[in-house]
């Protein structure tokens, strides 16, 4: 699933394609992406004859936003959207396409069929539906070493799966925690409560490093990934630990393990994070 890095890069390089673009149609060939409204016919009438004069990120959602509507986008695990001429042939797997009056298109095309699109009156997409429950951004301003000792006080959880929980923490998924945990050198088990001041702001720090990083680089092509212009990404070229059972660590040369913590594969150094 696209993390925070990948989603953001999507996020930018939609800004430049469509912002400005006019929807003179929609085209829905898979109805289940629709999830609100819950009528596809209404969806494709709320859309038709607007504006998109911006595209945004909230935690993993893609934020259209419309002359009176906001248009909000979980790619999940496969999503991608893709800019074609209109004459161009539609690829298979392609679920909702957005027809403009310039004559493009945004099509949006998921091998999957996980990926969701929600709309909302502009203003209501934080008091209801998937954004109402989301933690802070790391990377906001706000997203300080002082919030981040609040929110991990009492802690009695594993610090991985803490760090995976959209309602404490957006933007993270399996590689970023991973990544993020070995260059903190914390194990992926150490109980959230109890990490030491130093720890805490080594992790704080590291967190928004590791992202940070990641999106310049453009995000992690592990597996499918790509953005808008189906560039991939060249973020996993510098990871430390994930995908990386076996191989030696970075720093000590120790072998990289792999094991499950709280459900998901977890990789780490078992020498660098004892």
């Amino acid at each position: 699933m696209p993390e925070l890095p990948e989603v953001e890069t999507v996020v930018r390089t939609l800004r430049t394609l469509v912002t400005g673009k006019k929807i003179e149609r929609v085209s829905v060939l898979l109805p289940r992406i629709i999830r609100r409204p819950d009528d596809v016919e209404e969806f494709k009438a709320l859309l038709a004859g607007q504006t998109i004069h911006a595209v945004e990120r909230r935690a993993k959602f893609i934020k259209f936003i419309l002359d009176r509507d906001l248009l909000l986008s979980h790619l999940r695990m496969e999503g991608r959207y893709g800019l074609y001429r209109q004459d161009e042939p539609v690829e298979k797997h392609t679920h909702v396409i957005f027809h403009f009056t310039d004559g493009t298109e945004l099509r949006y095309r998921d091998v999957r069929q996980f990926g969701t699109m929600d709309v909302f009156p502009l203003g209501q997409e934080e008091t209801a539906g998937p954004l109402t429950k989301l933690g802070p951004e790391p990377l906001d301003e706000g997203f300080t070493l002082q919030l981040f000792r609040s929110m991990l006080q009492g802690r009695k959880t594993k610090i991985k799966p803490l760090l995976l929980n959209q309602e404490f923490l957006v933007g993270l998924g399996n590689i970023y925690v991973d990544e993020a945990l070995f260059r903190a050198r914390l194990h992926p088990e150490r109980i959230a409560g109890e990490l030491k001041p130093k720890e805490t702001a080594r992790l704080h720090e590291c967190i928004i490093g590791t992202l940070s990083e990641a999106i310049r680089q453009g995000g992690s092509s592990v597996k499918s990934y790509v953005n808008g212009q189906g560039e991939m990404g060249m973020f996993q070229q510098s990871l430390h630990v994930y995908g990386r059972k076996g191989e030696p660590c970075t720093v000590c040369s120790t072998p990289i393990v792999r094991y499950v913590v709280g459900g998901r594969g977890t990789h780490m150094c078992p020498k660098c994070q004892q």
